[in-house]
């Protein structure tokens, strides 16, 4: 044999020897057991129970502020009033107090009736949204019960409130 075969010869069985050694991807079987049967979770009910007053990140918030000599309820404190009347609705057992606030600028008496007027708010919205009138009290303490004590318009805004305390779970 020349030499130009055996290079030709070895040639073609390296190149088969690489043919056949190459890997053939495989595709595993298909399964053919059901997966487990899921246990199905209860279904909760979406009422409100008296632990989801300490749990539900929205029943949590309990503050609603107010802006400067307004007694309107600001818009991106709808929702909390909405989950507060409806913790009324599904426990009608239950009683809050609405606590109204003012900051220290006007007469006593004209923050002790901002304060009422803004409590007042807060259970008009609430009712609108279905909670009970009568499961509801307000209570108004004008300036006299401050959470900052600063005379600054930061501090002021944070005077401005209505607090919600339940007083029957």
């Amino acid at each position: 044999m020349n030499n130009t075969t055996r290079i030709l010869l070895a040639a073609v069985l390296c190149t088969a020897a690489v043919a056949c050694s190459k890997k053939v991807k495989e595709t595993p079987p298909a399964e053919t057991t059901p997966p487990p049967a899921q246990t199905e979770q209860p279904a909760t009910s979406g009422v409100y129970g008296p632990n989801d007053l300490d749990t539900d990140a929205c029943l949590r918030q309990r503050v609603v502020y107010f802006d400067f000599d307004q007694d309107t309820l600001r818009p991106e404190f709808q929702a909390i009033v909405g989950c507060h009347a409806k913790y009324l609705r599904d426990r009608p057992s239950s009683r809050m107090t609405l606590e109204g606030h003012a900051d220290e600028r006007g007469s006593r008496e004209y923050n002790l009736g901002l304060g009422e007027r803004r409590g007042n708010a807060v259970s008009s919205s609430i009712q609108a949204n279905g909670g009970s009138g009568s499961q509801i009290t307000v209570t108004s303490y004008g300036e006299e019960r401050p959470v900052c004590t600063d005379s600054n318009e930061d501090c002021w805004a944070k005077n401005r409130r209505v607090e919600i305390v339940y007083t029957a779970k």
